[in-house]
C-alpha cells in the first residue's frame, strides 16, 4: 500500500512526517492513549471492542486514529481474518514491544500518583480538592 507523506499522522509537537526525527518518535509515543494501547496490548492481541471496553473514556474515533497512527509508524499490526463476519486483532509488533516496559512505568506512576496531581492542580487554581 501506497501512503502520501502527507497523509500520515504525527501526533503533536512532532513536526511534519516527511522531517523524520526523535522527536517524531516521542511526539507518537507521548499521546496518552498511544501509551494506554500499547500498555494495554502487552498482555497480548486484542480485537477492537475488547480494546475500547478496556480503555475506559476513549471514543471510536480516537480510538481508531491512535490505532492507526501506531499501526502507520510500525508499533502495532493489524491482522484481519477471513471469518464470517470478519474478525480483526491488534498485536504489538517486535518495534512495539521494545517500548512496553518504559511506557508501563509511566502507566504505574500515572496510576499511584494521580491523587497528588489532582491536589497539586487544586491548590495551584484555588479550587476545593476532589475526593
Amino acid at each position: 500500500m501506497v501512503v502520501a507523506m502527507d497523509k500520515i499522522r504525527v501526533s503533536r509537537g512532532g513536526g511534519p512526517a516527511s522531517a523524520a526525527s526523535p522527536r517524531q518518535a516521542l511526539a507518537l509515543i507521548a499521546d496518552k492513549w498511544a501509551v494506554l494501547v500499547i500498555t494495554t496490548l502487552a498482555d497480548g492481541p486484542r480485537r477492537y471492542n475488547v480494546l475500547r471496553r478496556e480503555l475506559e473514556g476513549v471514543s471510536q474515533k480516537m480510538l481508531t486514529q491512535t490505532l492507526r497512527d501506531l499501526e502507520c509508524n510500525g508499533l502495532v499490526a493489524r491482522t484481519v481474518y477471513p471469518d464470517t463476519p470478519p474478525r480483526v486483532e491488534y498485536a504489538l509488533t517486535p518495534l512495539g514491544r521494545t517500548l512496553v516496559d518504559a511506557l508501563t512505568v509511566l502507566r504505574d506512576w500515572a496510576e499511584v500518583h494521580y491523587h497528588e496531581v489532582e491536589a497539586a492542580r487544586s491548590r495551584y487554581c484555588g479550587l476545593p480538592c476532589k475526593e
